[in-house]
């Protein structure tokens, strides 16, 4: 049991860290946080991980075609789509699923999680500043129902793309998670939104230090480089182009790799 939760431990750290690396790596160049800070992050996200608090709840087992075992379904007010169903949905291999959902199942026992525990999880991945508003973006990200909750097949759909799906299927997931309005465009606005959330999230983690007029700066490079036509918004077809042809974007969507 104890290998068990080690390998759970170091597959779910890397997922967040990447994660990480990828949701800001389109926007964000050369701020890196220091190391003394990243050794921080990782201690504290180390924390919130069930495999390493844990050491007496039972590896979760899937039936044939069932995501929990019938003595849980007590405790579980959600019941996930069947094992047989997700792996023809997703990209993941029944063990990748069996791991995945042990740790989100113990994060979220009612089998949900809404927006202020998916806030609170975040917050503690980032302590050193405000995360609060990116994590709402994130959240509205996955909960692609508008239900303001996030289920296991939410989550484990929005993974699937984002380690395992191809260039346009990922860059087509960070276009909405951009598009705060979801109208099919990318305003300065929006971007805006996005960037302040990004520098307060990171806090005192950016280096050299964040100076005011950052975000701004951030948004007027990103529309330089994407609005094409010039007409104050970035479309979907204009993001896939001017990404494709970034080589610094294109190397970010390859840092999932062998996540998993």
């Amino acid at each position: 049991m104890g290998h068990r939760r080690r390998r759970c431990k170091r597959r779910l750290l890397r997922v967040a860290r990447y994660l990480y690396r990828w949701f800001t790596g389109t926007l964000v160049e050369g701020n890196p946080a220091s190391n003394h800070s990243k050794r921080t992050i990782k201690q504290r996200f180390l924390k919130l991980l069930p495999c390493c608090r844990s050491r007496t709840a039972p590896l979760t087992q899937f039936k044939a075609n069932s995501v929990v075992e019938d003595g849980e379904l007590s405790t579980v007010c959600y019941r996930p789509e069947g094992l047989d169903q997700l792996l023809q949905q997703t990209k993941f291999t029944r063990r990748e699923l069996q791991i995945l959902y042990r740790g989100f199942k113990n994060e979220c026992p009612s089998g949900v999680v809404d927006e202020e525990t998916f806030k609170l999880i975040y917050s503690q991945f980032f302590p050193q500043g405000d995360s609060s508003t990116y994590a709402h973006f994130l959240f509205e990200a996955f909960d692609t129902h508008k239900n303001g909750s996030v289920s296991f097949e939410d989550f484990i759909t929005g993974l699937s793309i984002i380690l395992r799906g191809s260039v346009t299927e990922k860059l087509n997931w960070a276009f909405n998670l951009y598009d705060l309005n979801k109208d099919g465009f990318i305003t300065k606005e929006e971007m805006t939104d996005i960037m302040s959330s990004i520098y307060d999230m990171m806090g005192t983690c950016t280096y050299p230090c964040m100076q005011d007029d950052a975000p701004k700066e951030h948004v007027d490079n990103f529309f330089q480089k994407m609005d094409k036509n010039k007409d104050g918004v970035v479309t979907i077809e204009e993001f896939l182009e001017s990404c494709q042809k970034d080589e610094n974007i294109m190397q970010s969507m390859h840092l999932f790799d062998n996540v998993i």
